[in-house]
Order: structure tokens, then sequence, then C-alpha cells
């Protein structure tokens, strides 16, 4: 993938989303209701999962359903049972138009589990077969107890942006502009990448506050002279078009340009199972790549059920446009894509060889050391990768 600086606004236009009507989610004992996926059109010759993965692949998101993890949304076939009451929803796992002849559950998570991480449930839980990770928390996880290997990327690059009032700050043009300043930035505690962002000396140890709870409260009372962590797939475009307090144009640019190339919300399993489900993943991997490629080609569908789900969780107010928008987002800027090859959801190992550089003596100071002699293989591996497949 090219490198392009991302400094600027984002368009102005409102983009537009044809929602398919979906079935209404009808309570029932437990909170159950039944939605509606993508059909099963044709055989499922050679493409049957049955007997070689778990009857039920059950996957833990570290989140709400968004349009992000679309991929895994799109492999979802029609009759969905939605449980409410857990925010998890499953049904009949659909490849290419095929019901594989087992079934894919996905169990939000965030303030629907407790905010107990996904990599920490595929320990807690043995019915769990995947599980949300970003890359840097996998490689910070490679000596302790329960580390996690990726094997597959919902996203090639970050959506994690720093944002700022473009009216504000009119000369600013990257995250290094900032740090010619000593401009407030809020972002969420604990975040490794700021830490690196410091360490770089991109920005002042005196000028970042983890601070930042999520809400738009401080930006919009300072008038956007700060600079505040979001997500080019969400508040980039709620800020611009859904925000009562704000409705302008914020600028921005991807951390990931910064220097710091995160893989965020792989599916990761848990190492010691490697072997045992080798055989489930040489199948279901690729549908993972292929389901990425048609959900980039078609995403309304997949968007629509993803709305839908949020509604029926009573999670946050993530309207059809947003959805959309955030689709476009990432095909635009290479977060769905392909990276510097022809395939989609692999690894490129000088990326994460560098997300290790970077941590090994930031994370030797906080004394959580990495592993010694860890190398890229150890924290995400393109073992079940298909190299043919990939975003046209």
């Amino acid at each position: 993938m090219t490198d392009r600086s991302r400094s600027r606004a984002l368009s102005g236009a409102v983009l537009s989303l044809a929602v398919l009507a979906l079935a209404g989610c009808a309570g029932g004992a437990g909170g159950q209701g039944v939605a509606r996926g993508q059909p099963a059109t044709r055989s499922a010759a050679g493409q049957s999962l049955a007997g070689v993965c778990p009857a039920t692949v059950v996957f833990q998101d570290d989140w709400w359903p968004q349009a992000e993890t679309g991929a895994l949304y799109r492999l979802l076939g029609k009759d969905i049972r939605v449980d409410k009451a857990k925010k998890r929803v499953s049904g009949p796992l659909v490849a290419g138009g095929a019901d594989t002849g087992v079934r894919l559950e996905i169990r939000s998570g965030g303030p629907a589990n407790g905010f107990t991480p996904a990599a920490k449930v595929l320990y807690l839980n043995k019915e769990v077969t995947l599980g949300s990770a970003d890359l840097d928390l996998a490689a910070a996880a490679s000596d302790g107890a329960q580390p996690v290997l990726p094997v597959f990327a919902t996203m090639d690059v970050s959506p994690l942006v720093l944002m700022w009032d473009p009216r504000a700050h009119p000369d600013w043009k990257t995250i290094a502009d900032i740090g010619r300043t000593n401009t407030r930035v809020l972002y969420f505690p604990g975040s490794t990448y700021m830490e690196y962002l410091v360490d770089a000396g991109i920005l002042h140890k005196s000028q970042v506050e983890d601070s930042y709870d999520g809400t738009p409260a401080r930006f919009v009372a300072e008038r956007g002279k700060i600079v505040q962590q979001g997500y080019l797939t969400n508040e980039v475009y709620q800020y611009e078009h859904e925000l009562p307090q704000w409705k302008k144009p914020v600028a921005w640019q991807l951390v990931s340009e910064a220097g710091y190339p995160n893989y965020p919300a792989t599916v990761a399993i848990r190492p010691d199972r490697k072997a045992a489900l080798a055989p489930c993943l040489k199948k279901l991997v690729p549908m993972m790549q292929r389901s990425a490629v048609d959900y980039a080609a078609d995403p309304a569908p997949t968007n629509a059920l993803i709305v839908q789900l949020v509604k029926d969780y009573g999670a946050f107010p993530y309207s059809p446009a947003r959805a959309a928008a955030a689709t476009e987002a990432m095909k635009r800027n290479g977060i769905l894509g392909n990276g510097a090859n022809k395939t989609v959801g692999d690894f490129d190992t000088t990326r994460v060889q560098k997300i290790i550089d970077i941590l090994r003596p930031l994370l030797a100071a906080e004394k959580r050391p990495l592993r010694n002699g860890l190398r890229p293989g150890d924290i995400a591996t393109n073992d079940f990768i298909d190299p043919k497949i990939g975003l046209p």
C-alpha cells in the first residue's frame, strides 16, 4: 500500500445506504429474536466445515457490531438467532452462498461482557473458538500465561486517528505538526500507541492527557482547539454529520502514518490450540478472506444487519449512513485492502517486526517484557491464508 498523508477533512457529502428490510426481532424467553442474513443458494460441495470445525464456531468480539467486522457478519446465513440479553447472534455459516454445515456465533464485547478482553475469554471459555485481538496486545501478551495468535487481519490499516478542528489549526497537516505546539491531546488510558508517539518525540509527554472517555463533551467545549483520539470509521463521520453540537468538518491523520503500523481487531486463536484447529482454519480463514472481498463489493446487506443488531442490543446510536460511511472510508484509505501485495487478510512480517521493535523497550520500561527471541511468526501467522484471494 502506498504511503499517503491523510490529514484532511472527510468529504461533506452524506453517503446514503438503501437499507434492506430486516425481520423484527420479536422478544421471547431469554430475549431471543430472529433476524435474517445471507441465504444459502447452492450446495456446499468442497466447502463443508462439518466434522472439521466445531459444530458452532464462536467468535468473541471486543466491541459492538460495526462495519469494521463486516467480513465476519457477512458469513451469517439467514434465520439468524439474536439473543438480546446476552448480546450475541448466531446462524448458519454461509460462505459464497453455500451452507457449510456448521453455525457461526458472534458475541459482542466491551460493555456487553463487562469489558473482559476477548483474548482472555479464549482462556476462560473453551467453547470460544476465535477472539478479537489487536496485534500490539498480542505482542504484549507473548510472555504471559494467556498468549494469542492472530490468524486473519480484519483490517490492513488501523482506522485510529488523531482529529482536530481545521479552522482552529489551519496549518496542521500531520500529527507531527501537533507536536510542534503545546496543544492538549486527549486519548484513552492505556493506549500503547501514545507511548510510542511520545517516546519517538512526535508528541510531548507534557501535552498528552489520558482522559478521553469516548464522549465529545470536551472537544465541543474547547471548540475543537484540542486534539482528540477517534476512529476514521466512527467519530469523523459522526462529528461532521450527526453531532448537533458540532456538525462541521474535522481534520485528521491516521496514527499508522505516524509510524505505528498496528493491525487492529485481528481474528486470533489460542496458540496451544493451533494444531487441533488447523484443519478447520485451513478452510475457514480463506472463507473469511472471500467474505471480506464480497463485503467490500456489496456492503449494504451486511451493514443493514449490523445496524439492526446494534439496535436490538440497545448499544449506541449507529445509523445506516454512518455504517455506509465507515465502509467507504475503509475502502478509500486502504483500511479494508490488500496492503503491499494482492492478498487480503494476511500479515506483513516487516510490519509485525516493527511493532515488536517498538514495544520491546516501551514494555521493558514498564516491567512487562516481551518474550525473549519473539519473532513475527509467534504473534501473527499466514499459515491459513490463501495468497490468491484479494480485493480487485
